[in-house]
């Protein structure tokens, strides 16, 4: 017997158009970029794992009518851009070019964090900035575009953003349930960010969870002037970037 297929979700998941610009077909990260993926299947890939992560067919907005990527020569690595329903995702060819030993992987990684920033919730623009890119590069881990530097580190503070948030959140969903960042991500939607919300979620506050996270890692951490000593947890076995340049959003 053939495998019997998933039923159709009750409402069909809201796919934008998509549009493709590329401002200078010379530079040679535009032929990486189309030898090793179809622009089409790879924003429909990208937008699927935001869906799947972060959202259900009810819950999903339905704001977005129109996403263009724009691949152009620039410093950095990507931005979001864009207004609620035209959104732009801005992709550097020199990025691309620098990238070409694991050009899908990194390809693939970007797009999909670039997707996340498209759809997210981020608490009525009170959600800080580490977080917010946290959520974006969680997506990204659990679509499993890693980079290889990409690993769980503990010490300093949870939301400096990236790959180091996004692994304590991928620890803080193992422990309490699958869905447990999808809720967060919710939550923000309708309301202005407070570090609350985790203990609504998890019913520990952030700085406790973020010591557990420290110790399952084997890492005691500094808070202030108080040495926290390792805790007796559950070991955390994580599935599987520009540092955040923003402002410090703090030790919330």
């Amino acid at each position: 017997m053939p495998p019997a297929s998933l039923p159709s979700p009750s409402r069909p998941w809201p796919i934008p158009k998509l549009h493709l610009r590329i401002d200078d077909l010379h530079h040679e990260g535009v032929d990486i970029f189309l030898n090793v993926v179809n622009p089409k299947e790879a924003l429909h890939e990208a937008i699927m794992a935001s869906f799947q992560w972060l959202y259900t067919p009810e819950t999903v907005p339905r704001t977005v009518l129109q996403i263009l990527l724009v691949l152009r020569p620039m410093d950095g690595v990507a931005y979001t851009t864009g207004t609620q329903s035209h959104k732009e995702i801005h992709f550097s060819l020199d990025h691309i070019k620098r990238s070409v030993k694991r050009a899908r992987d990194e390809i693939m990684g970007v797009l999909v964090h670039e997707v996340v920033h498209c759809y997210q919730y981020n608490a009525l623009d009170t959600c800080p900035g580490g977080l917010v890119e946290g959520i974006a590069d969680f997506v990204r881990l659990h679509q499993g575009y890693t980079p290889p530097h990409w690993k769980p580190t503990g010490g300093g503070k949870w939301d400096t953003g990236y790959e180091r948030t996004a692994y304590f959140l991928d620890w803080i969903e193992s422990r309490y349930g699958d869905g447990t960042i999808k809720e967060l991500n919710e939550w923000m939607k309708d309301n202005q960010y407070h570090r609350r919300i985790f203990k609504e979620l998890t019913g520990r506050p952030v700085r406790k969870l973020w010591k557990m996270y420290c110790s399952s890692l084997g890492d005691p951490i500094t808070d202030g002037f108080v040495l926290v000593s390792k805790l007796i947890v559950k070991s955390y076995k994580p599935l599987y970037p520009p540092t955040w340049k923003g402002p410090d959003p703090g030790f919330l």
